[in-house]
């Protein structure tokens, strides 16, 4: 079990040398796929104050915000200086590629970085492993990266969404249900997300897709699915998307249609997804904990950068909550990013 010591959500740059972190902050990793793993004792860092670049996909989501606090959070305890790198827009590959080129000059010993668009991302990825450079991806899972790389950390998307497939058939199962799906922008997140789900209800009678459209991971893309799925199935009981802002939009959606009757399912359990479900806007969602991950991530990078990491997958927990749970993990403030919008 991941020890994430004591919260902290203050970003600085401190000017101590980095500590490496102690084996027990992370569960032990699992090797990645023959090929995939880059070697850890070719890391070279270049400056006696590490410096780290975080790097998600969008600035547009709350959710990697989250896991750049978690990592921030470790970096001000260990010493370590990081920067946040990204476009606003999760659909702007071409922006990511561009930074992930730009950070490549600029002498850092580490990039933590998550994308959309795993194959457009790998030249450069490996030219930073090339260099040196301690490259490990968050929030995924993927074992084998199209290019080799240090390590991994983030949850089993496909675990996870199969856990809420498994709540829906124990919640609602027994009479016949009709499910729309929202996926994701096309690539490996949106694959694994909703190959979960589908999974967990396959060979269950009582479920049937009848829909499945992307929603581009944002809200205003989940709404204008969700309002395309519920009007031209206006039978539909059950709608899962792939992130948590994509079963927001819906949930306006279905608000606007009069459908208080549909169950909303979504993943990623970040602040606003939680707040949402605490209301009874939203039904569940697959917690994912991000400003957690982002501290795991933290402690695994300083270990590839000491030497001590031994490279591999590092798996972070998920737990489905409803509305009673939701509650419970917004009780634990210090453990979330941002901050609720009011105590609990």
């Amino acid at each position: 079990m991941i020890n994430y010591l004591k919260a902290t959500t203050i970003a600085v740059t401190v000017s101590l040398c980095a500590n490496a972190a102690a084996a027990e902050d992370y569960p032990a990793p699992v090797p990645m796929m023959d090929g995939a793993q880059a070697a850890i004792d070719a890391i070279t860092p270049k400056n006696e104050t590490f410096r780290i670049a975080y790097m998600p996909p969008a600035t547009e989501f709350n959710y990697y915000i989250a896991v750049g606090e978690g990592i921030k959070a470790i970096a001000a305890e260990q010493g370590a200086e990081v920067f946040m790198l990204a476009p606003q827009s999760g659909a702007d590959i071409n922006g990511q590629m561009g930074m992930i080129q730009d950070v490549l000059t600029q002498d850092v010993d580490a990039i933590i970085f998550g994308t959309h668009d795993e194959f457009a991302a790998a030249p450069l990825i490996k030219k930073a492993v090339d260099q040196g450079i301690a490259v490990l991806m968050i929030n995924s899972d993927i074992p084998n990266f199209p290019t080799p790389i240090h390590g991994v950390v983030g949850y089993s998307q496909r675990n996870g969404t199969h856990k809420i497939a498994d709540w829906a058939i124990e919640t609602y199962g027994g009479e016949p249900v009709k499910v729309g799906i929202i996926e994701g922008q096309p690539g490996y997140h949106s694959t694994e997300r909703v190959g979960g789900f589908l999974d967990g209800i396959e060979g269950n009678e009582d479920f049937e897709v009848v829909v499945s459209i992307p929603g581009g991971w944002n809200v205003e893309g989940g709404n204008t699915a969700g309002m395309d799925i519920l009007q031209s199935h206006p039978d539909l009981d059950v709608i899962f998307a792939a992130n948590d802002y994509m079963i927001i939009g819906a949930s306006f959606a279905a608000k606007a249609l009069g459908r208080s009757d549909i169950a909303l399912l979504g993943n990623d359990g970040d602040t606003s997804g939680l707040e949402e479900i605490a209301a009874g806007n939203v039904t569940a969602t697959v917690n994912t904990s991000p400003y957690l991950m982002g501290q795991a991530a933290m402690h695994a990078t300083l270990d590839a950068l000491e030497g001590t990491y031994p490279g591999g997958w590092i798996e972070t927990p998920t737990s489905i909550e409803d509305k009673n749970g939701a509650i419970a993990v917004l009780q634990e403030p210090e453990k979330l990013f941002p901050l609720p919008s009011k105590e609990y």
